[in-house]
């Protein structure tokens, strides 16, 4: 039961339009948008204004913070359908296998509704019924002209995606295929077979990214449960979430750290091993374990996390390893092989300074071998950095604060960030750093990076823009990234400001590292262990968080 905001509170039962609650407890602690947001209040209006001063909080039988965030993540998730919509237009005669989606004259680029799920269902070969890892066919140049590499070889190709993203396009053109057989028994809709296909996979994907947002939710805890309706309402799933097959991966390494955040180490490595099957980011999570079990002294847990975790990619990949061993490797070749893509820093300095990269004048398939070497050294680089971070802190970072340093780095410093893969980055900044106004101002910036890439592959010859316009929202931002970066830092040696810790709150999904003192191992050398400061700012009293959420007006 809740007064009026106005309302000076029930006296004797006159002033309450219904008998007072007999039971009156409240969740007062848990951060209300609505009343410490201004962003939050404004967005209330719409709805009623902010919750009331007399609210008992947290006592809603329907209407559960968890339930509204699923009605917001659906309703951005319409808008990501709406945003595919153009390029979903059925075409053509003939049965549902006869015709096509609507891509006619470059639509996919000046209509924004771009997604590599449609071209992908014909080009690996998913159309013919081919089993991935199986199948191969040769690439061919515009004029239909078989491709030889730079070795002389022929250019043979396979499925590109490691084998749980493969398996799940499998499935759903089994299931479109299924539908086409359908409308040829029955009265059907009939709707081009690839667009079916978009369709039922667009569907799993959806359900994915909801898991994403209640584990997500799960892991900020009761008291700031609505740190995750960033999540639910991110602008960057307006654009991302149906452009390719990663927020399967979000979901596995959502649910892995939520897994370790309730304490099952041997469920974490098993999610973590499924995510890894269906995209390699989530091994990058062994990173902030491993750093805070050193400094902990928690070895064994995380020991336990990564055995499970390559048990459960090995009980996935191995028997589409030994039966098609060519074609399951093709993710890893494909890989080395990649040059530096559009929306990669690289790619922004070559733009903006003639720069013609590490590896000029490579044949058709060459591997980047300096692009490779200095990729992977700057990012080793970055993580020895955040592993001096971790270990030194005067207070031990929380599980979220390494990760997302972790992913951010790699983004920044890999020699590829397709645009989905921002959506890696969603989960982990909500709970790195719950400051509403500056993630949505970041993930403003992000989704907006889609408009003049689209229009930059429309060409300029059709009204399209020109490359630099392109590059400068990436530099754009990168710049914003890594001022996350900037403010999660600050937070670990300032941990006063962070709006986590407060209440006597330590760290949620930091599971047996919650409240563990530090032990770092003998072998540990004294300049990598924690080093305390003698006047502490990292009190957990209430004051310390009213003056942080103040300070972040």
């Amino acid at each position: 039961m809740t007064a009026g905001a106005d309302s000076p509170g029930p006296v004797a039962g006159l002033d309450s339009p219904a008998p007072p609650a007999g039971d009156t407890r409240s969740l007062d602690d848990r951060d209300c948008p609505s009343r410490t947001d201004t962003l939050g209040a404004a967005l209330s209006e719409t709805v009623g204004g902010p919750v009331g001063r007399h609210a008992l909080i947290g006592r809603s039988r329907f209407w559960t913070p968890l339930r509204v965030m699923f009605v917001i993540a659906l309703i951005f998730l319409a808008l990501g359908y709406s945003t595919k919509a153009a390029c979903l237009q059925t075409t053509g005669t003939g049965t549902a296998d006869q015709r096509v989606g609507n891509w006619e004259n470059n639509r996919a680029y000046y209509q924004l509704c771009y997604s590599d799920t449609v071209p992908l269902y014909t080009a690996e070969l998913l159309h013919l019924g081919k089993f991935p890892y199986k199948s191969s066919w040769v690439e061919t140049d515009a004029q239909g002209n078989p491709h030889t590499t730079y070795d002389g070889r022929p250019a043979v190709r396979y499925m590109e995606y490691p084998v749980l993203t493969g398996l799940y396009q499998y499935v759903s053109m089994t299931l479109a295929k299924t539908y086409t057989a359908l409308t040829k028994l029955v009265s059907a809709p009939i709707v081009a077979e690839v667009v079916m296909f978009f369709n039922i996979a667009a569907f799993g994907l959806a359900l994915a990214w909801l898991t994403t947002v209640w584990a997500t939710a799960m892991l900020a805890g009761p008291r700031r449960i609505w740190d995750a309706a960033l999540v639910a309402a991110s602008p960057i799933v307006v654009f991302q979430i149906f452009t390719n097959f990663d927020a399967l991966a979000t979901a596995f390494a959502a649910g892995a750290l939520l897994a370790w955040a309730r304490r099952r180490p041997a469920l974490a490595g098993v999610l973590i091993g499924l995510g890894v099957a269906a995209k390699l980011y989530p091994l990058l999570l062994l990173i902030p374990l491993a750093l805070l079990a050193v400094r902990t002294g928690r070895l064994r847990e995380v020991g336990k996390t990564a055995a499970t975790a390559v048990l459960a990619w090995l009980v996935v990949n191995l028997p589409i390893m030994v039966l098609f061993p060519r074609g399951w490797s093709e993710f890893f070749r494909l890989n080395t092989r990649r040059g530096d893509d559009m929306d990669s820093i690289y790619n922004v300095i070559k733009s903006f300074t003639g720069w013609q990269g590490f590896d000029p004048g490579l044949g058709f398939w060459e591997p980047p071998t300096v692009l490779n070497m200095f990729s992977a050294a700057l990012f080793a680089a970055c993580c020895i950095a955040i592993g001096y971070i971790a270990l030194t802190a005067p207070r031990r970072p929380r599980v979220a604060q390494v990760a997302f340093l972790v992913v951010a780095l790699f983004l920044l410093t890999n020699k590829v960030w397709s645009p989905q893969f921002s959506l890696w980055l969603v989960p982990l900044a909500v709970l790195a750093l719950p400051h509403r106004r500056i993630l949505l101002a970041w993930m403003t910036i992000d989704m907006l990076v889609w408009v003049p890439r689209m229009l930059y592959l429309y060409g300029e010859q059709n009204r399209g823009l020109p490359e630099q316009w392109f590059t400068a929202t990436v530099l754009l931002r990168d710049l914003a990234v890594l001022t996350l970066c900037a403010l999660v830092v600050r937070q670990i040696y300032r941990p006063a400001l962070d709006l986590v810790r407060g209440a006597g709150v330590d760290d949620p999904a930091g599971g047996v590292f919650d409240r563990a003192p530090d032990a770092p191992p003998r072998w540990l050398p004294d300049w990598l262990r924690p080093r305390p400061r003698a006047i502490s700012a990292c009190s957990s009293s209430p004051s310390d968080e009213n003056h942080a959420e103040l300070a972040a007006r």
